[in-house]
Parts: structure tokens; sequence; C-alpha cells
């Protein structure tokens, strides 16, 4: 039986990471494989800066997957963000006759007009109906109220064009069908937000690499989404200057890296040695990484639309790889003056994996990828690799000799586990195309066979009848599409 699952692919600004998972009755999800790679050199802030890099990154990605899984791929789902995304508000309105009573289609028109819209180098990739005002009185759901003004307001969340075409690109130069673009951090929110956070207001805090994304729900709807250009990466960089090579100035953040650290406890003398010859003050550690940490903070308070600040009931949810650095909680505390603040290390997912897929960290870097893989619904395996396909062939010329047998053998022994998958595959590759064409062969003697049959039964047309058929077969060669072998 044909295998069922579903990939997705999210590329952040340090690794692109790749996962094949299957959807259970239950209603959980089986991990099946999981691929990374380093995409420092190529994304930076979320978004494709080197095509090429990038499209050989996704063909590694793909080729892994396809390894663990012995199952060719044929479509994934992607995940976009990154630098540029963000909200923009618009409002459509439409005057109706006296006693108009509102349709669904009046409705429809709001929101094709909405998609309609244009903005100077950027792409509307998805669009948010908040509400509909309907005279003075707004409503979730206009239709069959009778009314002589209606007016949708709706979120657009835009991402510059030529971004999406980079990611297009690599995508395309990499063979890789797309089967949905989903903004990433929307996909995240429905598994890692609680209905009560969405419905009561909350700010949903994606602390990255290079970029910190922040959405904003009130009422069950996002009412604001803005990516910062700034994330862990910045403070990495910043402790660099204290004369730190970049793999020291890392080490040295994971290990005693502290969003906020209370004066009273830290001893001013206190130093940190890095090698035999060299140190650094603690105190100096602890300054460079809550500076950088606060000005993060501080551009998420500030990008709070002022009518929703007094209205997060729930505060704010933390998530992403820089939630995991020591006191983030009491940062956004003690700088926002909201009280809720809670760190997402996992989603709600119901996540089980097989024993021997690895790499399904529980510390908020993959609540992204996760919930990509549970948001798709297409089934993106193709043919399944044979594990006996291979060996079929070997034996399937009867002239072969005990000598060339156990030469044969030897050799097989001897591949690697590369090699042979390659072989298997090729050889599954072989064997299709030529139940290919042994079905067409097959066919066409049949409709030969038929069409000599009905030649006998009939007897020979006049040449008025032979002159109309060619005139017809001609006119469908014109209307028909030709069959693309490319």
């Amino acid at each position: 039986m044909a295998k069922e699952f579903i990939v997705a692919i999210e590329l952040g600004s340090s690794k692109m990471t790749g996962i094949a998972g299957r959807k259970n009755p239950d209603g959980s999800m089986t991990i099946l494989a999981v691929a990374k790679e380093d995409s420092t050199s190529y994304i930076r802030k979320g978004v494709v800066y080197n095509i090429d890099k990038t499209a050989q990154g996704l063909s590694n990605i793909i080729s892994k997957l396809k390894n663990t899984l012995q199952t060719d791929i044929t479509q994934v789902y992607v995940g976009i963000g990154g630098q540029s995304i963000h909200s923009i508000n618009n409002s459509v309105i439409k005057d109706l006759p006296i006693d108009a009573i509102i349709s669904q289609d009046m409705v429809n028109e709001l929101m094709d007009n909405n998609r309609n819209m244009t903005y100077p180098e950027y792409e509307i990739q998805d669009a948010v109906t908040e509400e509909y005002k309907v005279d003075s009185q707004y409503q979730d759901d206009p239709v069959g109220i009778q009314a002589k003004h209606l007016e949708g307001n709706f979120l657009n969340i835009v991402w510059r064009r030529s971004f999406y075409r980079n990611l297009n690109k690599s995508l395309e130069n990499a063979g890789i069908t797309i089967a949905e673009m989903y903004i990433a951090p929307l996909v995240m929110a429905d598994n890692v937000l609680s209905e009560a956070e969405k419905r009561a207001g909350c700010v949903l805090v994606d602390l990255g690499a290079e970029t910190t994304t922040m959405s904003v729900y009130y009422r069950n709807k996002l009412r604001y989404i803005a990516v910062i250009p700034l994330g862990g990466n910045n403070i990495t960089k910043d402790l660099e200057s204290l004369q730190l090579e970049e793999t020291e100035a890392e080490a040295l953040k994971t290990k005693y890296g502290s969003a906020y650290t209370d004066p009273a406890t830290i001893d001013p003398n206190e130093v940190i040695n890095i090698d035999s010859t060299r140190s650094i003050k603690r105190m100096q550690l602890v300054d460079v990484i809550e500076a950088r940490t606060l000005e993060i903070i501080e551009n998420v308070r500030y990008l709070i639309p002022a009518e929703y600040a007094d209205k997060l009931i729930c505060g704010i949810v933390l998530t992403g790889g820089g939630s995991n650095m020591k006191n983030i909680e009491t940062a956004f505390r003690n700088a926002t003056n909201m009280e809720k603040v809670r760190v997402a290390k996992t989603t709600a997912i119901n996540i089980n994996s097989k024993d021997s897929v690895r790499g399904i960290a529980e510390d908020g870097t993959m609540n992204t990828i996760l919930s990509l893989v549970a948001k798709g619904t297409m089934n993106c395996a193709g043919r399944e690799f044979s594990n006996t396909l291979f060996g079929d062939d070997l034996n399937t010329t009867t002239t072969t000799t005990t000598t060339q047998t156990t030469t044969a053998t030897s050799t097989v022994a001897n591949l690697d586990a590369a090699a042979m998958a390659a072989q298997r595959a090729e050889a599954a590759r072989k064997a299709e195309e030529e139940r290919k064409r042994l079905e067409e062969e097959e066919r066409k003697r049949q409709e030969e066979e038929e069409r000599l049959k009905k030649e006998e039964s009939k007897k020979k047309p006049s040449f008025f009848k032979r002159m109309k058929d060619s005139l017809t077969n001609f006119g469908k060669s014109l209307v028909e599409p030709e069959n693309d072998n490319n």
C-alpha cells in the first residue's frame, strides 16, 4: 500500500528544516523524518538572498527526507516569513439601494475588491477579515441584514515582491513542487495560542536568530503583525566587540546569558575565563546581553497598536530559540509592564515519532515547522522505493553463470548504503518506464485490432465520407491541447 505523509519546509535564518509527518486517526501526528541544513550563507533575516545556494539547500533537504522515507516526494508545504512581512489595514465600502438585503455575493465582492488592492513593491500573501460595518453596527456575518451601507474591514498581510520571487525561483531551481505557501507565524499561532488567549487578547513573540516576529490577537482575530530585524544573533555579534571570536561569543551567550540579572547578585570583580590567557568581567557580559535584549523588547512594546495596548488580558506568549534565554520572562515583564508572560516550548499538537527519528526539540525552535506539517492536507508521498526491485533486476537474465552471479553478489555487498539506494532508485525508475512502455504498446495493439475489426465490418467509405472524416480530425487537432512530453 502506498505511503501517505505530509512534507513541510521552513526557511530559517540559521537553519533550513524539513519534516515529513503522518496524521493519525486519533488526531495525533507521527514524525517520520527530519532533515536540517545550515542556511546562514544564503538566508538572511528569514528571506532568500542567494538563489543558487538556497536551491542546493532545498535539494539537500529533499534528498535526506527521501533517503529516510524510501519514498519519492511529489510536493511540499512551505512556510514564509522574515523581513518585510507586515500588515496593512484596509476598508472597502459599498453603498446599497433602499431596502436592500445583504447577500453573500455582496460580501464576496468586498473581499474580491480588497484582494485586488495593489501595494508598490509588495504582494498580498493573506487577507484577514476583521469585521463588517453594517450602517453603524459592527457584525461578523452581515448576510441577511437589511442596510444602506456596508463596509468591510480587512487586515492585509504583505511581503516584498522581490523576496517572494527569489523564494519561488529557488524552489523552481530545486525542482520542488509547492503544495501551498503559508504565512508561518499565523500557522504557528493556531497551534501555540489557546482559544482563551486569542479571544481575550495577547501578543505572540517569536524570538528567532535574526528576526523577531510579533503578532497581536484580540477577539479571535489577528489584529497586527510585524517583523523586527533583530534576534539572538545580534547579541552574539555584540559580544564579539569584547574581542571574542564568533564561536566563543555564542558559547558564552548560551552558558552565561541572561535576559535579566539582579545587580545585587553579581560580584563586580567576577571574571569569566575564555582560555588560558584571556578573560572578561562578568558584568561586561551582563551589560551587553541585557542592552540588546532590552532593545528587542522595547521594539515589541512600541509596535503594539495603541487601541489594543490596554486590552491584551492574556499578556505575552514567547516562543522560538530566543525564548530559552534565562530570565526572558522577567525581562519582558519589567520592560512591558505586562504581568502575564509565558514561554511556549511546544505546540498543542500531539506528536509522536519513530524510534529512528531524531531532532524533535521541545524548546520552541520547532513550533513553526510542526505547525506547517499539521496544517497540510494533501498527500506528498510519491512512488515508494522497492527494497527488492534491484535484486530482482539482477536475476532477470537466466543465462548468468555461477561465477558471474558470485561476482555480482560480491560487488553488491561492497557497495555503500548511499550507492545501493541510488541503484535501487534507478532500477525502480527504469522498471516504471518499462511498465509504462509495455502498457502503451498493449493499448496501441488493442486499438489497432479494434480498428481492423471495424473496417472489416463496414463497407468501404465513399470519397465524400473520407473527406468529411479527414476535415473533422483536422479540426480536432486545432483545438485539442498538445501532449507535453517535456
